[in-house]
């Protein structure tokens, strides 16, 4: 801990407090002290896809190179699942969402789904696996989220390119720009561009010592 040492005048009252806060779903020591607060991932596969992809296969195969061992499901409707219900719904509604290093998104899982587009703070970036922002990185020129769905994450099955499986120019998908502020602002595209794709840890595993 950097910042172990506080100065005089500490508003503490006297009483050394340099822990972190273990499991408080508002906590902001997320980055530092991640191993300590239960949260879920929410991070950018590596490149941009179009409406034709293998999203969750991509998803588990990305977590896995990255070196991360919690399961991860794209952040997509599919003709399976509704996009609000991918994660479980005991960690639905206490744990925060973060981005790759730990930096809170949203309060919780259930919080993106109010109907208001999942609002979100952009100066909080989200990352890929490997590490780069989304929002400033080249590899993807269009700064747009695919999601399928709703404004509360319900599939939209004549908008999420065929159940992802087509890039066909004449289907559409619907995607969010992430100039909106919101991950899931309704706006549809043809399936042939490459857009931002993003995977969701779906239940919260503790870290194991095992490799």
């Amino acid at each position: 801990g950097r910042s172990s040492s506080q100065a005089d005048g500490s508003p503490s009252g006297g009483m050394p407090s340099p822990r972190p806060a273990t499991g408080q779903g508002g906590c902001q020591a997320g980055g530092q002290w991640g191993v300590l607060i239960f949260q879920l991932h929410l991070v950018a596969l590596n490149l941009p896809f179009s409406g034709a992809m293998r999203a969750d296969y991509q998803c588990f195969q990305q977590a896995r190179a990255a070196g991360l061992t919690s399961t991860y499901r794209a952040f997509l409707s599919s003709h399976l699942q509704d996009l609000s219900t991918v994660v479980r719904k005991a960690d639905r509604y206490n744990l925060p969402i973060v981005n790759l290093k730990g930096e809170i998104l949203f309060n919780n899982w259930e919080s993106m789904f109010t109907g208001s587009g999942g609002q979100f703070n952009t100066q909080i970036p989200i990352y890929s696996f490997d590490g780069k922002n989304v929002m400033t990185d080249p590899s993807w020129p269009q700064k747009i989220i695919w999601h399928g769905s709703t404004a509360n994450g319900i599939r939209l099955v004549n908008n999420y390119c065929e159940a992802w499986r087509t890039a066909d120019m004449a289907f559409m998908g619907q995607a969010s720009p992430l100039a909106t502020g919101k991950l899931l602002a309704q706006k549809p595209y043809s399936c042939s561009n490459k857009l931002i794709v993003l995977c969701i840890e779906n239940s919260f595993i503790p870290d194991s010592p095992r490799k």
